[in-house]
């Protein structure tokens, strides 16, 4: 888990307690959405959240869309919601199948933050250009 630790970027550390719940409640909903929980990712969100004095083992309704929707108006800054996003489309592109629920789940999230879907899809974009290079950078390195 020390590794979580140096990963996690320090927009978290500005965010309170109510904001970073609603934030991993988020992911692990969004986890489920395609109706295919991998456990890999199960185990990054928990251990990420643990790091942020988060127990996701107490957590209810992140199983309920309409819930968690409505609960994730309480982030009003706008960089922690831009970062929401980026961090569901990191986790949306983990098992290399982006489903149409995820897609969706994203569009929701965003418009219940306030945010643009044209900025949603800037996000995206950097995201999938992300992965793209990280998988250029291990043929070049000659990476397995």
């Amino acid at each position: 888990m020390s590794n979580i630790t140096n990963i996690l970027p320090s927009y978290l550390d500005v965010a309170t307690i109510e904001e970073k719940t609603v934030f991993f409640k988020v992911l692990l909903h969004l986890a489920d959405t395609d109706g295919f929980t991998d456990e890999n990712e199960i185990t990054f969100i928990k251990e990420a959240a643990q790091t942020q004095g988060i127990d996701l083992s107490t957590l209810e309704g992140f199983d309920n869309e309409e819930k968690v929707l409505k609960e994730v108006k309480i982030i009003k800054n706008r960089h922690l919601a831009l970062e929401l996003i980026r961090e569901m489309c990191m986790l949306s592109h983990v098992d290399n199948i982006l489903s149409d629920e995820e897609t969706l789940f994203i569009g929701k999230t965003g418009i219940a933050l306030g945010i643009e879907m044209e900025k949603i899809e800037q996000i995206s974009n950097w995201v999938i250009d992300h992965i793209f290079w990280l998988e250029q950078a291990k043929v070049i390195f000659e990476e397995r």
